[in-house]
């Protein structure tokens, strides 16, 4: 083992995250731990990795963004024929982590998924630059490529065709929700014994409200 790497460590004394202060309510904390991350100013507080699995257990995890979140769950959006995606179709479960490294913050939600309608996903297509727009026609997203010249001549041959025009969501694209059945809220804390707040979702739609051990 490297011994440097080894070394490597932080003590975290920022600040404390107890049951009795946190919301009753999940998405209200998430609100709230989103907005201090907001004025804070972090370089994309809206990065999260999202892990998936295929139907014989086996994982994967990549970045991407948060696009909105309300009480129904996360939302992202992502080419359907994407690996993810298809592992999605496939086992419709999975877990988000988000990490605010200057705040000494990390939210892990894991819950099932489901596409979002095709008004919401049509509404998200059209709000993106028009450049955006044409790279989710140009990427067959996760498919092996020969070269990044193939993209370029295919975007260009994209701005051709749509010039002045409207561009139409593929139909392969679209926004995904993650419910989640569990969200957890980890605020570090000296000598390693972290806060860990972790909610469940009850039968009834209640959240159940404890501390784990760090």
């Amino acid at each position: 083992m490297d011994k440097n790497l080894a070394d490597l460590r932080k003590d975290y004394t920022l600040q404390d995250l107890n049951e009795t202060d946190v919301a009753p309510d999940p998405f209200i904390q998430f609100q709230k731990w989103f907005d201090e991350a907001l004025t804070a100013q972090l370089l994309e507080p809206n990065a999260m990795t999202v892990a998936t699995a295929t139907t014989d257990g086996k994982p994967s995890a990549r970045m991407v963004l948060l696009k909105d979140f309300d009480e129904r769950g996360f939302v992202f959006f992502t080419n359907y024929n994407s690996h993810k995606g298809q592992e999605l179709a496939e086992n419709p479960q999975a877990a988000l982590v988000f990490w605010w490294a200057e705040l000494e913050r990390q939210v892990r939600i894991c819950g099932r998924v489901e596409k979002v309608s095709e008004n919401d996903s049509d509404r998200y297509f059209q709000s993106r630059p028009f450049n955006s727009r044409l790279g989710a026609w140009a990427s067959n997203q996760s498919e092996v490529i020969e070269s990044r010249i193939i993209l370029e001549q295919r975007l260009q041959e994209l701005k051709a065709k749509y010039k002045n025009q409207d561009i139409p969501r593929p139909p392969h694209w679209g926004g995904l929700r993650v419910i989640p059945t569990e969200i957890e809220f980890w605020q570090g804390r000296s000598s390693r014994l972290h806060d860990r707040i972790l909610y469940t979702r009850l039968d009834d739609g209640d959240w159940k409200i404890q501390r784990l051990s760090p």
